[in-house]
């Protein structure tokens, strides 16, 4: 593993939709699924340097009837297909009204991935492409960096202590860079 800073990075968790493919509203069709830009090249990076990689989503479509889980694991194994192997999946099947400690922006997802990879939240890294991504991220203990996208809020990304214009900046932020850095 590279370290970063003198801190180990161990695994970098991913927000799914908006982050690693683009955001298709409530998307249980493995067909439309279409990887970010980079996401590929980063995540193969990152492998390559032993560190983990997974991801953590909110699917809020699961709680409101939208989806099935049938329809969420087809999704997911398309995104595996296109993107390669994730060492831990974390997703939260909840509306916002369930209030559950698993919907981001707590830390619950984050908590679980970390635990089933065996390390402390405090060498990880989250990156998602909005508010909740980071406050999730913070209240986990967790580094988090956003990738805004035109749907990110202004005071989102206003709000962020890390931001990146996309995922290579954000993988060469969190290899290279101190927590705090912004990237414009």
């Amino acid at each position: 593993m590279e370290p970063c800073d003198g801190l180990s990075l161990k695994a970098v968790l991913f927000d799914r939709d908006g982050t690693l493919i683009r955001d298709v509203p409530y998307n249980g069709d493995p067909a439309r699924v279409r990887p970010m830009p980079h996401a590929r090249e980063v995540l193969e990076r990152l492998r390559s340097r032993g560190i983990a990689t997974g991801v953590v989503s909110n699917q809020s479509g699961l709680g409101r009837g939208l989806l099935t889980y049938g329809q969420v694991r087809a999704v997911n194994s398309r995104v595996e297909q296109l993107l390669g192997p994730f060492n831990v999946w974390e997703i939260c099947p909840h509306s916002p009204e369930d209030g559950c400690c698993c919907r981001k922006p707590a830390p619950g997802l984050i908590h679980r991935a970390c635990r089933r990879l065996g390390i402390s939240p405090a060498e990880a890294a989250y990156v998602g492409d909005i508010g909740s991504d980071v406050e999730a991220a913070q209240a986990a203990g967790a580094r988090g960096v956003m990738v805004p996208t035109p749907l990110t809020l202004p005071a989102e990304v206003e709000a962020a202590p890390e931001v990146a214009a996309d995922l290579l900046s954000a993988v060469g932020l969190l290899l290279a860079a101190p927590s705090g850095r912004n990237i414009p």
